[in-house]
């Protein structure tokens, strides 16, 4: 009896190890490139530590006409967009994959799961290259401004409820946290009318209806003969420089079932609405 109960004990505690090690395999998947983002996040901690600033002397005056005293006043970068993304890739690994390797130079805070898992990949007060070249109104760089989101998606999948519930509950706590303006979730074919089409076909009035964005309301009023569309759409946020890509992107948001380079009677509608609500 003894020696069964050793050996049961023994079992247990074999499980016991055999169980940590599988999680710590798991838990570890990531360590070489975890080791790597530690490191390159003490070269930004060294970088703002020094005193005075490295390589932030005015060039044109002499050592003597300038110097470095630390205010006690000041913060760290504020988010003020959110951008979603589609992968365009076909599994959540793939994509952390390519954000793992750094020949990609590619990257987003956040990734949001087909079946609801989110996995931070980037603390939210560091700059994420997610949204490329690409205009907001005035701001021409908003990965400086903004948190990358991307959605594990391949461009022409449906949008899981899962998938879909876990995004409306980390924008909440990215609105909370930072006070970001409803009128700045948006979409990255929205500040890259030229380049980007993503993320397809997203329900957006789904989102909007929680905060996050706007949507036009259920009754529109009919625009004034001289309504002026291009002027609409540059104050709502679009880069009209190129207005027939301009004209898209504003469809692939607000309208979907219809993302030629012309703006219909029914897409003036919907325009001369959401022009108020961004003024």
């Amino acid at each position: 009896m003894m020696r069964l109960r050793k050996t049961t004990q023994t079992f247990l505690l074999y499980g016991s190890v055999l169980a940590f090690t599988l999680s710590s395999c798991s838990t570890n998947k990531y360590a070489a490139t975890d080791k790597i983002y530690k490191k390159q996040a003490d070269g930004f901690a060294a970088i703002i530590k020094s005193m005075p600033p490295v390589n932030q002397r005015i060039d044109s005056l002499a050592e003597n006409q300038q110097s470095f005293v630390g205010t006690v006043n000041f913060g760290i970068r504020k988010p003020n967009f959110v951008i979603l993304h589609h992968t365009a890739q076909n599994s959540l690994d793939q994509t952390i994959k390519t954000f793992t390797l750094a020949r990609t130079q590619v990257s987003a805070h956040y990734v949001v799961s087909r079946d609801g898992r989110v996995v931070q990949m980037l603390n939210d007060y560091l700059r994420a290259n997610h949204a490329g070249v690409g205009r907001w109104g005035n701001d021409t760089d908003l990965n400086s401004s903004s948190i990358g989101i991307e959605l594990d998606n391949n461009g022409s999948e449906p949008w899981p409820d899962a998938q879909i519930n876990s995004l409306i509950a980390l924008l909440g706590t990215l609105k909370k946290k930072y006070n970001i303006p409803t009128a700045n979730f948006i979409a990255h074919s929205d500040i890259a009318p030229r380049r980007k089409p993503d993320p397809s076909n997203f329900p957006w009035k789904v989102i909007a209806k929680k905060g996050y964005g706007l949507w036009y309301d259920d009754v529109l009023t009919m625009p004034p003969a001289d309504f002026n569309a291009e002027q609409a759409l540059r104050i709502i946020g679009y880069d009209i420089s190129d207005l027939s890509a301009a004209i898209i992107a504003f469809k692939r948001h607000f309208v979907q079932i219809d993302i030629t380079p012309t703006l219909t009677p029914a897409d003036k509608l919907i325009l001369y609405n959401l022009y108020f609500k961004y003024r």
